[in-house]
């Protein structure tokens, strides 16, 4: 549930100076609600949340990965609109949707779910894993969240965003539509793990192929 790029029809990878790849699709995503966003109701945090970070910190140290609780932080974030949280392992970041305010049970939840996503990029090192992927559901467990998956449904009144922008692989022409440009190299993962071990390759980067 900070992906660098997400997108929604799939998998891809891309090119980091640190990470060597990124997935994408990392975000966990909510269904979105035709309503307008003047209907949504306030969002009243923002910014650093020093008891929580305090909570990951502690959950960190119990699982092993005391070399990351020092680093570690948790922040409200409005931008996110269509998610109830993002973790970003690179920047040992979590980002909660201040919606979530309106349900209470689900703030602790959510921050776990994500640290969950951090604990398993520190276990595993610089070893490719999938977002949700088995690595991901061990981490959900020993963090007490064993039965979470990968999607809430929580109702977030959101406002819907066209997806103008088209990209396909090259080779086996999957679609990945999005709403911003990606400004990175980013491949199909799928054609990368058939032919190339999973490693990023030039010849299955993303193209455009559509937009406005």
């Amino acid at each position: 549930m900070r992906s660098l790029a997400k997108v929604r029809t799939g998998l891809a990878i891309q090119e980091d100076d640190q990470l060597q790849f990124q997935f994408v699709g990392q975000a966990l995503r909510l269904p979105i609600i035709n309503q307008k966003a003047s209907d949504a109701p306030a969002l009243q945090f923002r910014g650093r949340d020093p008891e929580l970070k305090a909570k990951a910190r502690e959950l960190l140290i119990a699982n092993g990965a005391g070399r990351i609780a020092d680093e570690i932080r948790v922040e409200w974030n409005p931008r996110l609109k269509s998610c109830a949280g993002r973790a970003d392992y690179r920047r040992k970041l979590i980002s909660l949707s201040p919606q979530l305010i309106h349900y209470p049970p689900e703030v602790e939840r959510t921050l776990r779910h994500e640290l969950a996503h951090l604990l398993a990029h520190f276990r595993e090192g610089r070893r490719r894993i999938m977002p949700h992927g088995p690595e991901w559901r061990i981490a959900c467990q020993d963090l007490g969240i064993g039965e979470e998956k990968r999607c809430h449904s929580l109702p977030f009144p959101v406002r819907e965003r066209a997806r103008r922008l088209l990209y396909k692989c090259p080779n086996c022409r999957q679609s990945f539509p999005r709403v911003r440009r990606i400004r990175r190299a980013i491949a199909c993962l799928a054609c990368c793990r058939a032919h190339n071990r999973g490693r990023f390759d030039a010849r299955f980067r993303l193209r455009l192929v559509k937009s406005g």
